[in-house]
């Protein structure tokens, strides 16, 4: 699809791409035999090939921000991790890595918003990601965001997402403001969630609660390589042992 300048404008005026910039990736080495990738010529996208098959990469865990959704509860903008443009660029970086389509997420900041906040911000937010996907649809989808901390709110806001905006999943934090995802309260969400039958990622948010200790301070930035990891090792462990995968296996 070719895209002109005039319409990368206008698409990318209300989102802005934040951090796991694809140019800091590194291509994966396939083990031998089974994947190639090729060498992409400038211009041109590299391609996956799985036992001679040409493959549709997708790549999920692409963050990105909405300005005009943050400013409602002033929330500070992730800079200078923001490439506010231009698409292009973007574009060209996803198809030297040889990544086919991106799905958008934004990891929630919002948790802690009154309702009303919460559903500008969220209106805002979805409407956005679904515009700025059909502006360049071979290339981007998005995941829905939602106002987990009110959870009747928030089944509407997935509903309308998912069925109106055309919106392809869902994603989510490892815990809402320090409750567990495995909390009853939120049992009408993931009964949305299965019933339209999509997708949800859960996106770690670190584990704020140990940080005070130290314990996480120092070189390596243990906040991110284990913070990260257990926050989603907690979350998964209370959603299985206490039924909640079992409640909706779907």
């Amino acid at each position: 699809m070719a895209i002109g300048p005039e319409l990368l404008t206008g698409a990318l005026a209300g989102i802005a791409f934040v951090g796991c910039s694809l140019a800091n990736a590194r291509p994966a080495h396939a083990a031998q035999g089974q994947s190639q990738q090729g060498t992409a010529q400038p211009g041109r996208r590299r391609e996956v090939v799985v036992n001679g098959k040409r493959v549709k990469t997708v790549d999920i865990h692409a963050h990105t921000i909405v300005p005009e959704a943050a400013a409602v509860i002033n929330h500070p903008l992730e800079a200078p991790g923001l490439l506010w443009s231009n698409l292009s660029d973007r574009i060209a970086e996803m198809d030297a890595e040889g990544v086919d389509v991106e799905a958008l997420s934004i990891n929630p900041f919002w948790y802690r918003a009154d309702r009303d906040a919460s559903a500008e911000l969220i209106r805002i937010q979805n409407e956005k990601l679904a515009e700025f996907c059909a502006a360049t649809p071979d290339r981007f989808v998005a995941f829905a965001t939602v106002a987990l901390q009110h959870p009747q709110l928030a089944v509407e806001q997935l509903e309308h997402a998912v069925k109106r905006l055309g919106l392809r999943g869902l994603s989510i934090g490892g815990s809402v403001a320090g409750q567990e995802l495995a909390d009853p309260k939120f049992h009408p969400v993931w009964a949305k969630a299965e019933e339209l039958g999509i997708l949800i990622f859960m996106h770690p948010l670190g584990t704020r609660e140990l940080e005070p200790s130290g314990r996480l301070g120092g070189s390596g930035l243990l906040t991110n390589t284990i913070g990260n990891p257990l926050e989603t090792t907690i979350a998964l462990s209370h959603l299985i042992f206490e039924g909640t995968l079992d409640r909706f296996p779907g």
